[in-house]
């Protein structure tokens, strides 16, 4: 799959993310893992599933994207 940069979280520096990236049908999210107590609470996570942290002002630019 190739994926295309989008964007950052504005407070994140260097090279730090998390990001957003453009997908054919969707989009890739890169952020920080989380923790076991926080990723226990996950409901039905399959095999090839997991689940990350991403900051509210990476995914709220999206509704502009409209």
């Amino acid at each position: 799959m190739k994926i295309g940069f989008l964007w950052k979280a504005e407070g994140s520096g260097g090279g730090g993310c998390p990001a957003l990236y453009d997908a054919p049908g969707g989009y890739v999210v890169q952020g920080k893992a989380l923790d076991a107590a926080t990723r226990a609470q996950l409901r039905q996570l399959a095999e090839d599933e997991d689940a990350i942290f991403v900051p509210a002002d990476v995914l709220d630019r999206l509704k502009d994207r409209a």
